[in-house]
């Protein structure tokens, strides 16, 4: 029979809302299956019958308790007759930083109305059901466990990583009283009904409910640890509080409830190890959210929030505040409850991530019904497996930093996916972009779309103008046809393998004046008797790229670099590895053959680059061009003492906040009529400041005073303007070798004033002067070990 000691209060705590009420009927259900019998709550209860069949520890009472002893931290496994405890008793086990399995054989099932703890790890299995009670606590050191599913008592005693749960039972796993773990976790899994109307604290680990008929137990110490094998159509509800470095709800083809109540629920709280991280996961199943869920990191920054089900709910006072809330579905519609829930968390500074995924033969078309305006730097992303719509008298408005995307065929598949708006996108009174993109094939319909006319791009950012509709390039062959409409606007879809078949090369663009946004994706693989964009124009973006290959570029009388052979436009976050070797080019690069009147910024190469000319890590030359906050580390070879740098062969434009650390080879022997090597430079007439050179200059013999750690001379080509190297350039004596920063004049030019530093003092920041700025906003950082300094944009890389 049921007890009205144990439904009572559970009843009361999970009672029945009359909008919802089909959950608490669910619920009702869970609770009356746990026929509990009057005897598990007399008074006095305790575990009976316990017997070690794995390990060895003893079992003592102890006044109105147990106390179960385990010796050295060891593990073991006991079978009980029964594992309930009374309100006023106890039940402890001593056992180190050790951890005991306590299995239920008999036929009732567990109320914990007293006192348990644990100064390691305690799991409690039991197939009739647990019930920690309003009055009940639970303590323990190190990982707790309770589950209907079983486990093998050998892969426990071994201490595997991994282990496997599963089971039949239909009965449930409720807590309405007090779960914490000091420094483990807390798992609370069972396959019919997992609910807790109490509250559970993880602060050092993982808070994971999760209801499956087969369920792994991983262990991690930067993420979840519970993943769910087997649906069992189960039911996960949380009306109590969750606290813990990172939560997970999961019921993979069941229902997720997160209930709604005062304050926040569940909150992540992130540690060293563990980013504050929420799950809630319900692949096939449905998830509600009714309340708020909060989510930081140990720094105090925002965490993450990730909700995936077939079907999403959302409640009135639905909330997330973390730094981001990704929201993963096989279709859906954005209607006024859901509009609600994302504007409150955007207003909080969450960035949204709504994400359609076509799953289950879904359309994977994603709508917008509702209108949505926020205020602040949240971003919102809108992802369509197919298309993205917004609905007519619809406006998505942002005032602040916010930014927009649409996005269409999100899995990048090339299956038509267009950007539909027939309502309005106001970013007038909003200093973010606004991005849209659809597949080549597909269509872009704009509707009404007011922009912010004081809008500037950031620094850097190689951003055009606020509002940009890219068409997407997904293969190899979509790649080679932008050079059919070289001036249109592309962003990659996808990483692009590009591979050739035997005997052909990549598809190159001859000349390009649009803008190519890589989105941060990489095309490798790449094979080029050209580079990859033989001309950038005045015009012309290539920006957020990574390239990898093989450029073998042949005799002609044009430059060579991997990804463009002359840059007259822009050219931000790009980035090339791989290997670069031309043959009788003017100049050779591992990122741009000339760089003639363009800007090159925060990009890199680490390609090994071999040619018979001028030969630079980064730009073979550099003309009239910009060069900032990039750097190169390849290796850079030239056979035909044209001159040789790590990071340019010759320089006549700026070069400002880049560095060097690629050893620079130069054969054969260099004479005082041919240029040399230079660690930064070949050779200059230009600007250098604040910029640094590591690498080793390979010079076998040469003119005496050489090599130069920055550059082999310092010429005065421009009448009147002779080359100049400020004090704050530097290079490493013992790395690269060079007993001087430049090695001679030409033309009645300087030798700068380059400095040389040691090994020590290149990973000194306070070596590097006042124009370094090491702070977290600044140019330059020097992680722990570094040595030398790095550019803050790397840490983020």
């Amino acid at each position: 029979m049921s007890h009205p000691g144990l439904l009572r209060p559970a009843r009361r705590a999970l009672r029945r809302q009359q909008s919802r009420g089909y959950v608490w009927l669910a619920v009702g259900v869970s609770l009356t299956g746990l026929s509990l019998t009057p005897v598990v709550f007399a008074a006095g209860v305790l575990p009976h019958g316990g017997t070690y069949v794995a390990g060895a520890g003893t079992i003592a009472s102890q006044g109105n308790g147990l106390l179960i002893t385990q010796p050295g931290s060891t593990r073991g496994v006991i079978d009980w007759n029964s594992f309930s405890i009374g309100r006023h008793n106890s039940v402890t086990f001593d056992n180190g930083s050790g951890a005991t399995l306590n299995r239920v054989t008999g036929g009732t099932p567990s109320a914990i109305l007293g006192s348990l703890s644990a100064t390691g790890s305690l799991y409690v299995i039991n197939p009739q059901g647990i019930v920690v009670g309003s009055s009940g606590v639970i303590t323990t050191g190190g990982r707790f466990v309770a589950s209907t599913l079983d486990i093998c008592n050998d892969a426990f005693m071994r201490g595997s990583s991994t282990l496997t749960l599963s089971g039949n039972s239909n009965a449930a796993v409720i807590n309405l009283g007090k779960i914490s773990s000091s420094g483990g976790d807390v798992f609370l899994i069972a396959r019919d009904a997992v609910i807790n109307a109490g509250t559970v604290a993880a602060p050092n680990g993982t808070a994971e409910l999760a209801a499956g008929g087969q369920v792994l137990l991983q262990d991690s110490a930067s993420s979840r640890q519970v993943f769910v094998q087997t649906g069992s159509q189960g039911t996960v509800v949380n009306k109590g509080k969750i606290t813990a470095a990172q939560v997970s709800l999961q019921a993979a083809d069941g229902n997720v409830y997160a209930l709604a109540g005062g304050g926040t629920r569940i909150r992540a709280t992130g540690t060293a190890s563990r980013d504050g991280h929420v799950w809630l996961v319900a692949d096939s199943g449905g998830v509600e959210q009714l309340g708020k869920i909060a989510a930081s990191n140990a720094d105090g920054s925002g965490g993450t929030v990730d909700t995936q089900a077939a079907q999403l709910t959302f409640g009135r006072h639905a909330v997330v505040d973390a730094g981001q809330w990704n929201l993963s579905t096989p279709t859906f519609i954005i209607d006024d409850v859901a509009a609600h829930a994302l504007q409150r968390s955007l207003n909080a500074g969450t960035s949204v991530d709504v994400e359609t995924t076509g799953a289950n033969g879904a359309t994977g078309d994603l709508g917008v019904a509702a209108s949505m305006r926020w205020s602040g730097p949240a971003s919102l992303t809108l992802a369509a497996y197919h298309d993205v719509s917004v609905a007519t008298a619809t406006t998505i408005a942002n005032s602040g930093a916010g930014n927009l995307t649409l996005r269409a065929d999100a899995s990048g598949i090339d299956n038509g996916g267009s950007v539909i708006n027939t309502g309005t996108i106001d970013w007038s009174r909003s200093t973010g972009i606004v991005s849209a993109l659809h597949d080549i094939t597909g269509g872009y319909l704009p509707g009404n779309i007011l922009s912010n006319s004081t809008w500037s791009a950031a620094p850097d950012s190689g951003l055009v103008t606020q509002v940009t509709v890219y068409a997407l390039v997904n293969t190899v062959s979509q790649l080679g046809a932008v050079g059919l409409n070289p001036s249109g606007n592309y962003a990659l879809g996808r990483d692009i393998d590009a591979t050739p078949p035997p005997g052909e090369f990549s598809p190159t663009v001859a000349s390009f004046s649009g803008q190519f946004d890589g989105m941060g994706h990489t095309i490798s693989n790449l094979w080029l008797s050209e580079s990859l964009f033989g001309e950038i124009g005045y015009s012309g973006v290539v920006r957020n790229l990574n390239i990898q290959g093989t450029a073998n570029l042949p005799k002609s009388d044009a430059w060579a670099g991997f990804l463009a052979d002359r840059n007259d436009g822009t050219i931000a976050s790009v980035h090339s590895s791989g290997s670069v070797t031309s043959i009788g080019r003017l100049s050779t690069g591992g990122l741009v053959g000339l760089n003639f009147d363009g800007t090159i910024t925060r990009s890199s190469s680490t390609a090994d680059v071999s040619s018979d000319s001028a030969t630079g890590g980064l730009v073979g030359t550099n003309s009239f061009g910009v060069i900032r906050q990039s750097f190169a580390s390849g290796d850079v070879t030239s056979t035909h003492l044209q001159g040789a740098g790590g990071l340019v062969g010759y320089n006549f434009g700026v070069i400002t906040e880049s560095y060097a650390t690629g050893t620079v080879h130069v054969q054969p022997q260099c004479d005082t009529v041919n240029a040399c090597g230079g660690g930064l430079v070949g050779g200059t007439s230009g600007t250098i400041s604040q910029s640094f050179a590591t690498g080793k200059i390979d010079q076998p013999s040469g003119p005496a005073g050489g090599p130069g750690g920055i550059a082999d001379y310092n010429a005065n080509y421009i009448a009147s303007s002779p080359g100049t190297i400020t004090n704050d350039v530097y290079w490493d004596t013992q790395t690269t070798g060079a007993p001087v920063g430049v090695r001679t004049t030409i033309l009645g030019a300087n030798l700068g004033n380059a400095q040389g530093l040691t090994n020590l003092q290149m990973s000194t920041p306070s070596s590097f002067g006042p124009t370094y700025d090491f702070s977290p906003g600044g140019v330059w950082a020097m992680p722990a070990g570094a040595t030398h300094p790095i550019l803050q944009w790397q840490l983020a890389q």
